[in-house]
């Protein structure tokens, strides 16, 4: 099926003291994110650009969406393969450097992914799965830098076994 989906996201600058931006240090990062029909997420600039750290930045939402979006594309290549998954975590990491004119990009990100499956049988298609996730994910796709990924295959009851 080939088609087109439509996103929309409301974001509000929550950050205005009252005097608005007079100034770098006159004014907070705080915003708020909401889609219809979803909890609002409150965010902020990283804590190296003045922001609130108690608050979602930009840098952690693209890393979180390059992770779920690999976990979700992976759960469809994994039932595609053959493959039942019955536990999967991720910790993510990326890289952004900044350019010294203000400016910056992400150079890469690494998802260590850790998948446990139902049977030893499955591991080596536990391992193919991975990269055909990272084939169909949208995400990793519509970016400029690399998304690669360390993954660990767990078998219930079993050692790890590592792909890289």
């Amino acid at each position: 099926m080939i088609g087109e989906h439509n996103y929309l996201v409301r974001v509000t600058w929550d950050g205005n003291r009252g005097t608005g931006t007079t100034g770098y240090r006159d004014y907070d990062r705080d915003l708020t994110v909401r889609i219809d029909g979803k909890p609002d997420l409150l965010g902020s600039s990283d804590r190296p650009f003045r922001g609130n750290p108690a608050r979602w930045n930009p840098e952690d939402h693209l890393l979180t969406a390059l992770s779920e979006c690999h976990l979700l594309s992976y759960l469809h290549a994994a039932v595609t393969a053959g493959v039942v998954v019955t536990d999967y975590v991720d910790e993510a990491r990326g890289t952004m450097r900044e350019d010294g004119r203000g400016g910056g990009a992400f150079t890469d990100v690494l998802l260590s992914p850790v998948v446990t499956v139902a049977d030893a049988s499955m591991v080596e298609a536990a391992h193919a799965a991975h990269a055909e996730a990272n084939r169909m994910c949208f995400i990793a796709n519509s970016v400029n830098f690399p998304v690669r990924h360390e993954a660990t295959i767990l078998v219930a009851g079993a050692s790890a076994e590592r792909d890289a």
